[in-house]
């Protein structure tokens, strides 16, 4: 069977993530120092380059410390995940074009979107901020009594 995950290309998804991991140039994990050489690549994944650092000499490849490290899926499928959560199909839908179990699909998008959540800025006001009062209930229909935790 023909699915989405099996159309795209290992090279483009790990050239991707090198893009926008490392948007001016690869850096250390560890020390974030640029002077990086190549040190060949993955064994068992040929598009995934490794990297050993000049400064620190920690050795890393593309997904090191990535939310795609360690994972079973390959990063094709992560990335065809992705890619079908924004075009807002169901986690039913994306297992059946990906040929998935709905368990591991909700899994995956989940962690997809705890991933955005937590590298979303937090958000600055700035200039004049308006906000209404907040009301706070004294307890039901005004009888705090009613809503007391009781031993």
């Amino acid at each position: 069977m023909l699915t989405l995950s099996r159309l795209i290309d290992d090279n483009k998804c790990y050239e991707t993530v090198r893009q926008l991991r490392w948007p001016h140039g690869v850096c250390c994990v560890d020390c974030e120092s640029a002077s990086v050489t190549k040190r060949g690549k993955h064994e068992t994944h040929p598009a995934r380059q490794r990297y050993v650092c000049g400064d620190c000499g920690r050795q890393f490849d593309d997904l090191t410390d990535s939310l795609f490290a360690g994972r079973h899926q390959p990063l094709r499928t992560w990335i065809a995940c992705l890619y079908l959560m924004g075009l807002n199909l169901s986690n039913q839908q994306i297992a059946q074009e990906l040929s998935l179990h709905k368990d591991d699909v909700h899994q995956m998008t989940s962690e997809l979107r705890q991933a955005v959540a937590d590298k979303r800025p937090e958000v600055q006001l700035s200039g004049t901020v308006e906000f209404d009062e907040v009301y706070v209930t004294a307890g039901h229909k005004g009888q705090p009594e009613q809503v007391k935790k009781r031993p």
